[in-house]
């Protein structure tokens, strides 16, 4: 999908010349090997089509940064680069927050504004749909059900979700180390609940004294968390049949990408749960893939919108393992790119790890607005640009643009206005999308929810088979008591559970070893 050729000016008057301060920019992305082409240099409000702005294929995997206000062109570029991702046999993750992004499975609509955009690019425009395959977090919304077991989640991770805080998080870890050394599985939340007030109870409370217990007062707030987190509906996140990170590493039968969308629609109103999910899939495939080096092209290229509602709020341990994780994963092949507002939403260590970069427009309305404008203008390498202006003045589908060489170093900074993608721009209708997941390979292994018997299914049993027989007729019935025991009580309070508690101490080799967000996998 490159056009090296010298194209005519959109006047058709010949190739456009261009002037002497844009010469060294356009020769900055004269690369020789493959590439994704963005789109043509901008110079003075004149677009250069004979001045193609590219980045590296090999370079994908050392992540980026797609930043720019709402309504200029973000989720356009995303798709851009998605579709020549694929067709290069790059497998592609994609968020979609609003539901924008469905209609890269289908061919896109030309006229009179995808020719005039074409004509301007350099662009030969064709009309061309991508395998898709549709996500969605615990199957609500449409999408393959995407789901994680609490064991793998990790404490880090659900701690973020759950809102706790330094303490808490540490309280939780402590549970989550006693389940693991112990052989108990903790697959969907009802496993977490009955530890917690299995750990606070009379029985329970010396499993931790060696390592420091946990108070009654901060157990307490763990399971309230936990229960108006399944108030909200948020129970179905967690569970069998797990998803396999694998299935984003997937090829079409044509050879191209899969581009595996997550579809958010349903639940764009929960932010903290979806990003914490999409760290989730990133750590996983940290923690599983093998070490590649680098390679002529990225494993997958991991595309993570709405970026700072990772990090608002997120403890120093959280950034930690974040930025270590964007760190290491290059070398698995992995490409990350950050989708947000301004380059201040990610944190500076984060950042600078980000050697992609494409800066749609800013506004500058007001103070704190000017002030993030100039922090951006800071990030860039120095430019003939007026960049403060220019970043202000960009149109839709404009950007500012600075990607890594062949070489690795930086590109001088382009102006850019970028190419139209070849997909449709616009979502797809609920019933097309409900047929693509029914038609999907993956519907079967992971359409249904499992609930199979684990700790608290086992526990629960115990307790019902514990009960005293019915008395026979004519036998005085005792009061009864003036409050039914909770179900957690009744779990932990029966002597299955008790028993459990000690024998579990004899099992060696059972602990779990943790990645850097305290993610796991038992094994698929």
């Amino acid at each position: 999908m490159s056009d090296r050729a010298t194209t005519p000016a959109p006047d058709g008057s010949g190739p456009a010349q261009l002037p002497d301060p844009a010469r060294p920019i356009a020769a900055g992305y004269a690369f020789t090997g493959p590439a994704l082409d963005l789109g043509a240099l901008l110079w003075d409000g004149v677009c250069h089509p004979d001045a193609q702005v590219r980045v590296p294929l090999p370079m994908l995997n050392r992540h980026g940064l797609v930043a720019g206000a709402t309504g200029t062109g973000k989720t356009k570029t995303l798709q851009l680069v998605a579709e020549q991702l694929s067709a290069q046999g790059v497998p592609v993750f994609l968020a979609d927050v609003k539901g924008d992004l469905s209609g890269i499975a289908r061919p896109g609509q030309g006229g009179d504004r995808v020719s005039a955009r074409a004509a301007q690019t350099g662009q030969s425009w064709s009309a061309e749909g991508f395998p898709v395959e549709f996500l969605a977090l615990g199957g609500i919304g449409h999408g393959i059900p995407v789901r994680a077991t609490v064991t793998s989640f990790g404490p880090v991770l659900l701690s973020k979700v759950l809102g706790l805080n330094r303490t808490q998080e540490q309280s939780l870890g402590l549970i989550f180390h006693y389940a693991d050394t112990k052989g108990l599985e903790l697959i969907d939340l009802k496993d977490l609940r009955a530890v917690v007030a299995f750990l606070t109870s009379d029985e329970g409370k010396p499993e931790l004294k060696d390592i420091g217990g946990l108070s009654t007062a901060t157990a307490g707030v763990i399971l309230r968390s936990l229960t108006a987190f399944e108030a909200q509906g948020m129970a179905d996140f967690f569970g069998e049949p797990e998803f396999d990170t694998a299935d984003l590493l997937r090829l079409a039968p044509d050879g191209r990408g899969l581009v595996s969308v997550l579809e958010l629609p349903a639940v764009q109103e929960k932010p903290q749960l979806f990003s914490t999910f999409l760290m989730w899939l990133l750590a996983d495939l940290f923690h599983d893939l093998p070490e590649v080096g680098d390679t002529d092209k990225p494993k997958l290229v991991f595309f993570f919108d709405e970026a700072h509602l990772l990090f608002h709020g997120a403890s120093a341990a959280f950034l930690d393992a974040v930025t270590q994780t964007v760190r290491l994963i290059r070398s698995k092949g992995v490409g990350v790119f950050f989708v947000t507002q301004t380059p201040k939403d990610v944190p500076s260590d984060v950042l600078g790890q980000l050697g992609n970069r494409v800066q749609h427009a800013l506004r500058a309305f007001t103070p704190d607005d000017q002030k993030a404008l100039k922090a951006t203008v800071k990030t860039f390498p120095d430019s003939p640009y007026d960049l403060e202006e220019l970043l202000t003045g960009l149109g839709t589908g404009e950007a500012v643009i600075t990607v890594l060489s062949e070489n690795g170093a930086p590109t001088p900074v382009a102006a850019t206005r970028l190419r139209a993608p070849e997909s449709l721009m616009g979502p797809l209708d609920a019933a097309e999308l409900d047929r693509a997941v029914r038609e999907s390979p993956l519907h079967g292994r992971y359409a249904q929810a499992v609930d199979r018997e684990s700790a608290y299914e086992k526990l629960t049993a115990a307790q019902a088979q514990a009960r005293p027989p019915a008395e026979p007729p004519g036998t005085k019935r005792k009061k009864a008591p003036a409050e039914e025991p909770s179900l957690v009580e009744q779990v932990v309070g029966s002597g299955m559970f008790r028993s459990l508690a000690r024998s579990v101490g004899t099992q060696l080799g059972r602990e779990i070893t943790r990645s850097l967000f305290g993610t796991a996998r038992r094994g698929r």
